[in-house]
């Protein structure tokens, strides 16, 4: 009897959760049928270039603090804003269901009111209404939000008050608060119109095959070249509801500058023109003076931020993955020493220091492993501008690695040379051997300042330590004797141990070849050698394209001084760097005594060290490819569901999915 009852009462909820199943089914349906009802007709609407609400010239104020005359024309759902009149120099597009409105106080003359993102995420679009993906050179303009002027207030209140006609006349719903705040509810068809195009190849191979992380990156490269060669770090898309995740484009970088060996380029010839410069500098300066709030003429300036110098450690990042696979502590510290002398021989040509990073500017990176099918990430922020505090993250954890620090970048003058002091300490952490390995970094002298030849070298004592193991490394950046020769240049010298004993010596020269000697069997080997050999197996870097980075990445707010160093004009480099400069003095002025706080980094009062906010965020490539494959059959099974007859069986495969992407988030 009981089981009689028992087979009943299943067979009772078996009937119950299909028709609740299909009634879902129908349910989804019908939405998916009217959602496209209703964006086609605003997708007409949209392309139909007689269908405006409103155009006319305001003013928009850039992240410079600057404001700019710019052509706008709002239509359902979208601001479209162009620099003429004409539809051919199209600068962005403003998704307004992104958006709140409010009225802006201003001691100027007209109206000024601020659309922005209550959870200042970016308002824009990624397209333009013709397909467009790069927009015409403006000043840089905030992500998150937009300031405008009209030319009177009865033009401003026409701007704020025409957005009410979206409702009545092309059917897009907006609510209006007591505090005049505007939201469209149509905004999600809007941008997935805008987005989707964008992912649609590397959704396509990402879908049907188990690959590994190098042949999915490989696959999605070739897929984008007809996109504009985007490498996507990942991305899915929920093909029934419209749901798009976006991630980060990279593409692999297109350039890059190795200085010679040797001391040939680390010396600077100053032209005349410039040695007049350099005077006039020093007549401000006084032997032992802290150099951080000296503005430098911009031919000492090489063409990229410290924050995108501080990469050049990683272009051997594969070195790190083989150090984690190694058996004995001291075959771990050899690689790691390895690995850090990897990151001196890419120097610039001549006496060149890279610029001053704005606050809160910040800039990432990755590099792809071969060997590994990995990769690993790299993002640094401007945390402090006085004192001058850079802070870094570095992540593989596929490969076992992660890095993490900040520097402090101090100067002073001595009269005919000067020091650049980088006070700080990178914290390597190996993941599955919990071993933390605490680095320091040499200081940059220059010296010839006012007579001999200007000569840019290393020096000072670093350390590698481990507490763990106890094995350490103590390494000596020699600077050139007064009587030396050109063997003297770059050299080094140290020594490995493990508690009191020493293991191995190293010296060599960091630029070219380094021998270490075993103590105990006095056999030598070449610990680092870059040669053409190893500069052929450097990593490529990929990079942000400057058209999809944020206002303050470094490429992008650095772009106009980069361009006039790189067409040798001086006089606009100079131009454009106290642009910069000035605007982050008037931040300065309007934030006042209210303390700076980072986006990206956060300060440990108990250890005086920064720590990266998001590390649990870092990509898990292999972890998320296989969520991918798993989401994707499970979609597949969703759209055949009418055409299963055994729903017993239905619901146990969709229950097992539903448990394997619960765990895989879990893990996540």
């Amino acid at each position: 009897e009981i089981s009689k009852l028992s087979i009943i009462w299943n067979f009772k909820w078996i009937l119950i959760m299909n028709t609740r199943i299909q009634f879902i089914y129908v349910q989804k349906k019908n939405y998916r049928q009217e959602k496209k009802r209703v964006a086609k007709e605003l997708l007409s609407a949209l392309k139909d270039p007689s269908v405006v609400i409103m155009s006319n010239w305001l003013k928009i104020r850039g992240s410079l603090k600057s404001w700019t005359k710019l052509w706008c024309i709002l239509k359902p759902g979208i601001l479209l804003i162009y620099k003429t009149p004409g539809s051919d120099h199209w600068v962005g597009t403003i998704l307004l269901n992104a958006c709140k409105l409010i009225e802006r106080p201003s001691k100027k003359d007209g109206f000024c009111f601020k659309l922005y993102h209550p959870l200042e995420k970016s308002i824009w679009a990624m397209k333009g209404p013709k397909g467009e993906s790069v927009g015409s050179i403006t000043q840089p303009l905030p992500s998150n939000y937009l300031i405008f002027r009209a030319a009177s207030e009865s033009d401003g209140e026409q701007w704020c008050l025409s957005s009410l006609k979206l409702s009545s006349q092309y059917g897009v719903h907006l609510r209006t608060t007591a505090c005049g705040f505007l939201q469209d509810a149509v905004g999600w068809m809007l941008w997935n119109w805008l987005n989707d195009s964008m992912l649609e190849n590397h959704m396509e191979n990402d879908a049907n095959s188990d690959k590994s992380e190098r042949e999915a990156h490989e696959d999605s490269d070739n897929a984008a070249n007809e996109n504009g060669g985007r490498l996507t770090e990942e991305s899915d898309m929920d093909q029934s509801d419209d749901v798009c995740l976006q991630a980060t484009a990279f593409v692999e970088e297109a350039h890059e500058e190795i200085g010679e060996v040797g001391e040939a380029s680390q010396v600077e010839t100053v032209s005349e023109e410039n040695k007049g410069l350099i005077w006039t500098l020093l007549k401000q300066l006084r032997p032992g003076m802290d150099l951080s709030k000296v503005v430098l003429p911009t031919f000492i300036l090489e063409p990229r931020s410290f924050l995108d110098k501080l990469s050049d450690y990683y272009y051997h990042a594969d070195l790190l993955s083989q150090a984690v696979m190694e058996e004995s502590p001291y075959c771990r510290m050899k690689q790691v020493l390895r690995w850090y002398l990897s990151g001196f021989y890419k120097k610039p040509k001549g006496l060149k220091k890279p610029y001053n990073p704005i606050l809160g500017e910040m800039f990432r990176c990755c590099w792809l492993h071969p060997q590994t099918d990995s990769c690993t990430f790299y993002i640094a922020e401007q945390v402090s501008h006085h004192p001058p505090v850079s802070a870094f993250y570095i992540s593989n954890r596929k490969d076992g690695f992660c890095i993490s620090g900040s520097i402090l970048a101090k100067s002073k003058f001595y009269g005919n040379s000067l020091s650049a002091i980088l006070d700080g300490k990178a914290r390597l952490l190996f993941l599955t051997r919990d071993e933390e390995y605490i680095i320091s970094m040499p200081y940059a002298h220059c010296k010839g300042i006012l007579y001999g030849t200007m000569t840019l070298e290393l020096g000072g004592k670093i350390t590698i330590e481990c507490e763990k193991t106890q094995c350490y490394t103590e390494l000596e950046f020699k600077l050139k004797p007064f009587l030396g020769s050109s063997c003297n240049v770059n050299q080094i010298s140290g020594k490995i141990r493990i508690g009191e004993d020493i293991l191995a010596t190293v010296d060599g020269h960091w630029d070219s070849t380094v021998h270490l000697t075993e103590k105990r069997t006095g056999q030598q080997e070449v610990l680092w050698n870059p040669g053409p050999d190893i500069r052929r197996q450097r990593l490529k870097r990929q990079v942000v394209q400057i058209d999809q980075q944020e206002a303050f990445e470094s490429e992008r707010l650095w772009q106009h001084v980069t361009r006039a160093i790189k067409d040798k004009d001086q006089m606009r480099a100079t131009q454009e760097k106290f642009v910069l400069e000035e605007a982050q003095r008037q931040e300065a002025r309007e934030r006042a005594e209210r303390p700076w706080n980072p986006r990206l980094f956060s300060f440990n009062t108990d250890t005086n060290e920064w720590h990266y906010k998001y590390p649990e965020y870092v990509h898990n490539s292999t972890l998320r490819l296989l969520l991918i494959i798993i989401h994707k059959l499970y979609r597949k099974i969703m759209c055949f569901k009418a055409k299963l007859t055994n729903s017993i069986i239905f619901i146990d495969v969709y229950g097992f999915f539903i448990i394997i992407i619960i765990i895989g988030n879990t893990l996540q």
